[in-house]
């Protein structure tokens, strides 16, 4: 059996009166995610993860911000995508283990929500997602609410 891990990160900017998307579900905040699709950082950072660990690159390589037919895409057919194109090469999904760094709006509470939509999309079972979040102690991009950012590690394997 082969095993491998890929790793995943990811940032986008808030704005102003945008909507906030995280881990496929909408969050009540005064800011949102601005980016080429609903930018949701989460999803995009377990993309890549995924995507890694199977060397297949990155999201950008398949649904680059230059097509128009990704503009406004909801993440989450973006993240049924991946796992479509890596089980069509023999892999399956192990599990994901993801921080989120932001300094608000509080994550926590949404977590369950997160964990339950993604384990639909992408057919598997919730513990096999794990989320986690923090703030940045008020530090950089994130801890002056300009941002946030997420890191993911994927497991995957193939018989």
């Amino acid at each position: 059996m082969k095993i491998r891990v890929g790793q995943g990160y990811d940032v986008h900017k808030l704005g102003e009166g945008e909507e906030l998307w995280l881990g496929g579900i909408q969050l009540d905040h005064t800011h949102g995610l601005i980016g080429h699709s609903d930018a949701d950082v989460l999803i995009h950072a377990i993309c890549d993860a995924v995507l890694g660990a199977a060397n297949m690159r990155d999201i950008g390589f398949h649904f680059a911000d230059t097509d128009p037919q990704y503009k406004g895409i909801d993440s989450k057919i973006l993240l049924k995508d991946v796992m479509k194109i890596v089980r069509e090469q023999g892999w399956e999904f192990g599990n994901v283990d993801c921080t989120i760094v932001a300094q608000r709006p509080k994550i926590n509470p949404h977590i369950p929500a997160m964990k339950k939509c993604m384990a639909e999309v992408m057919n598997v079972d919730e513990e096999d997602i794990s989320i986690k979040a923090t703030t940045s102690e008020k530090m950089g991009f994130v801890g002056r609410e300009e941002g946030m950012a997420v890191h993911a590690v994927a497991l995957i394997t193939k018989a």
